[in-house]
């Protein structure tokens, strides 16, 4: 009987220490790194703080930014962004804190100062992360490139992509079956050739500043090209996205705007520039 108590016991804690451990296990991957709750501790203010390679958070040229009417510069040599894409295969993941789509290959390009930036990824924001002349929209998409340099770093531009409720966003009814589906957290799933032309050709408008990443490690020296026109999705587009993410960030994984500071706000636009006389 005393054999018989001791393997029992043994097994009854064997089953404890079993479920103990993948209870931990839950609740350290249920718990992200950071949030975007400006009252918690972890939230957009305490970014710098949190781990000494995210003190960038703290700098001087974070993004996002209100984009202020008041404190743009018309810089006619900017010239119209066009984008060269290509059809390339891709992957959906969730990142935990967003849905992204990644390109495998060579998905073209965007060409700034006679530098071509590649397209890597993109991925959605709700709500919008910049605002124009103060008002936030419903939903941002960032298109992220990568130059790739001489001495083995990489310059990065991002594209942003304002959305409003309305009619459904093309790109994004395309990829819905693929979403419903989306995997775990930092798994990938091939969904085929997909066309970054189908999501952003050119502008003859739009915004230039330097700033960041807006989420850590808020990489600095980064050149932002905010498209001035507002496309338009579905609230069912964007509930779609939200149910995808982990919970904690089912609401919102939009960083706060942040001080623009001493920094140039350019913008393009292409009637006026062709107005301007040449001498």
């Amino acid at each position: 009987m005393h054999l018989k108590n001791h393997f029992s016991i043994s097994i009854l804690l064997a089953i404890s220490l079993t479920i103990l451990f993948y209870s931990t296990l839950t609740t350290a991957l249920d718990e992200p790194e950071y949030g975007y709750n400006e009252e918690s501790a972890d939230g957009p203010k305490h970014w710098g703080d949190l781990k000494r390679e995210w003190a960038a958070c703290k700098g001087d040229m974070q993004s996002p930014i209100d984009l202020s009417n008041e404190r743009v510069t018309l810089i006619p040599n900017l010239g119209r962004l066009t984008s060269y894409y290509k059809p390339q295969y891709a992957t959906v993941s969730n990142r935990g804190h967003d849905v992204a789509i990644t390109w495998k290959g060579d998905a073209g390009s965007i060409n700034i100062n006679g530098n071509e930036y590649f397209l890597q990824q993109s991925h959605w924001h709700w709500p919008s992360e910049h605002t124009i002349n103060g008002r936030r929209y419903d939903l941002e998409l960032h298109m992220v490139h990568v130059s790739p340099q001489q001495d083995g770093t990489n310059k990065t531009a991002v594209v942003g992509i304002l959305y409003k409720f309305g009619l459904p966003d093309p790109f994004l009814s395309e990829l819905v079956k693929y979403i419903v589906e989306v995997p775990d957290e930092d798994e990938e799933t091939n969904i085929g050739v997909i066309d970054p032309s189908n999501i952003f050709k050119d502008s003859n408008m739009y915004y230039r500043y330097m700033g960041s990443l807006t989420a850590p490690p808020c990489t600095e020296g980064i050149i932002w090209t905010i498209n001035t026109k507002i496309r338009t999705v579905s609230r069912g587009q964007v509930k779609l996205l939200k149910n995808s993410v982990l919970k904690y960030y089912a609401n919102k994984n939009a960083r706060p705007v942040q001080i623009l500071n001493q920094r140039e706000i350019g913008v393009y636009d292409s009637i006026m520039a062709d107005n301007i006389p040449h001498y």
